[in-house]
């Protein structure tokens, strides 16, 4: 199936139903559908030819999921790349991409100016959003608006989708060059079939997309909540009191959110002081979540919690922490042990627990192993990378990278990514257990757990914490906190305090820049 099928049945079935909000503007699914279009005809009339690439550097925005559909109209795979990046970064994406063309806001003129500048810059027009085009030497460039009122009206190219690439997502680039994840049509669109099988979702669901557009964590509605003709509302830029503010007046219903913007939502205040009578689901998901956070979203906003976990490669979900039928009878302790996990398998995959040999683990909730998958919505491999594709696949499984339990059910527990495990004095410390005992303590607003070199010890545990504003604990007592609910070993040897930590532009606690700055 094509990517445009969802958007074109939905301007079939709802043609006058709002579509998208983005700020004051309001867009239905028939303007949605021609704008697309119209941006389809006018990429192609920019000379750009069905398989090449396009990038986009913008806000979340109406723009943005037009860039999606519109890039997929005309046969393009479309290449979204966090404007957080340094120049050097995105230049590296655009020359490894080829892209011959970018979508940005202009805020991002000066950065990819400077990664314009070199000899090997392949983008040859730039469609500028935002109040007025920058003028760049590198390239010529046009405002959105006047590319779609100037578009001639043009056949689209027709194509199946299926297995044809449709979208190049390049990783964080946290363990090494970032590589281009290839995520084709039937990727895309069974994922989205997934999701709303899963989420139970329909034509009354109102998205919000707070994470980043750029990133899967909130791409993945884009295709989903159109498939149902939901509504989407565009946040731009995380602020936690206009999120807040979009829920309850827009009726959110669900929203799947980075766990560092959900603990400071729930740890802004007034926050637990208002209701939020239209949410049904928040999810969280693109890395770990503490129990005790948990806790505090479920009090919080009143509505049932999932916790997911999938990757780029896996367009993303691998796993939903929903409940089976016969759970929902389990006592309260019971009920909240299954929805903290990481979850049961997701509709469109097959996954299981190996272990160094590739023998699955046993059911025990104490036998670790690595997270193997497959199926439909698991990319190919990555953008000329063949080399990377066959490292990261075992016969047709994907290789996660990530170490986890996986208990009778078939509810499995990430206890840490195969990096970040940290090996002291011959004991394996898993850096999850130990942060999700730290946000347990009233002080703790955010912490991260790595391991830093010893000369006894090999890795010493060491935890960099922030604390909550006008509260005040000691490193002694913090470390005494943790002997108390862990083995000794596995308690920190020393803490750091600092104002905040550093974050990839996703939104994910950048455990490499600590590792690298604690390296000494």
């Amino acid at each position: 199936m094509h990517i445009t099928v969802s958007l074109d049945k939905a301007a079939r079935l709802w043609p006058e139903k709002e579509a998208i909000v983005d700020g004051k503007r309001r867009i239905t699914y028939a303007e949605f559908r021609r704008r697309s279009r119209e941006l389809a005809q006018a990429l192609l009339g920019l000379g750009l030819n069905p398989g090449d690439r396009v990038g986009i550097m913008d806000y979340n925005s109406h723009f943005f999921l037009e860039s999606y559909y519109g890039a997929a109209y005309a046969g393009l795979i479309l290449n979204p790349i966090n404007f957080r990046l340094a120049p050097k970064e995105i230049s590296f994406i655009l020359q490894d991409s080829g892209a011959r063309a970018l979508i940005a806001h202009t805020d991002f003129g000066p950065p990819i100016a400077e990664a314009l500048s070199g000899e090997a810059n392949p983008v040859e027009t730039i469609i500028w959003t935002g109040s007025a085009p920058c003028r760049l030497k590198e390239c010529p460039s046009l405002t959105y608006e006047k590319a779609l009122i100037e578009a001639a009206d043009r056949p689209l190219p027709r194509s199946r989708g299926n297995d044809e690439t449709a979208h190049l997502y390049y990783t964080s680039g946290t363990t090494g060059q970032p590589k281009g994840v290839m995520l084709t049509h039937t990727n895309v669109v069974s994922h989205a079939l997934g999701a709303a099988a899963e989420l139970h979702l329909t034509d009354a669901d109102v998205w919000a997309h707070v994470a980043p557009l750029f990133h899967l964590a909130d791409a993945w509605a884009t295709f989903a909540l159109t498939m149902v003709g939901g509504k989407h509302i565009i946040i731009p830029r995380f602020e936690p009191a206009q999120v807040l503010d979009a829920i309850v007046g827009e009726g959110v219903t669900i929203s799947n959110m980075i766990p560092t913007m959900l603990n400071m939502l729930v740890n802004q205040p007034g926050a637990a002081d208002r209701k939020y009578p239209s949410l049904r689901y928040i999810l969280s998901g693109g890395a770990p979540i503490a129990p005790e956070v948990v806790r505090k979203i479920m009090e919080t906003f009143g509505c049932e919690y999932v916790q997911t976990y999938g990757m780029t490669e896996t367009s993303p979900y691998l796993t939903l922490s929903l409940l089976k039928t016969h759970m929902r009878d389990l006592p309260e302790d019971q009920r909240f042990w299954y929805k903290a996990r990481t979850g049961r398998e997701f509709i469109t995959v097959e996954l299981k627990v190996v272990d160094q040999e590739g023998r699955e683990v046993e059911p025990n909730d104490q036998e670790v192993g690595e997270i193997w998958v497959r199926g439909d919505s698991v990319t190919p491999g990555y953008w000329n990378r063949p080399e990377e594709t066959a490292k990261a696949f075992q016969d047709d499984w994907l290789k996660t990278g990530d170490l986890a339990v996986i208990e009778p059910e078939g509810y499995v527990n990430i206890v840490d990514r195969k990096k970040d495990m940290i090996i002291t004095g011959g004991e394996n410390v898993y850096s999850t257990e130990v942060e999700h005992v730290l946000y347990e303590h009233q002080a703790v607003l955010e912490a991260a757990v790595i391991g830093t070199p010893d000369p006894k010890w090999g890795e010493a545990v060491k935890a960099i914490v922030v604390l909550k504003p006008g509260t005040r604990v000691g490193a002694e007592e913090l470390i005494g906190f943790c002997k108390e609910r862990l083995a000794h070993f596995k308690a920190p040897k020393s803490i750091d305090f600092i104002d905040e930590l550093p974050k990839t532009g996703s939104g994910k606690i950048y455990k490499k820049g600590l590792k690298e700055r604690y390296a000494g």
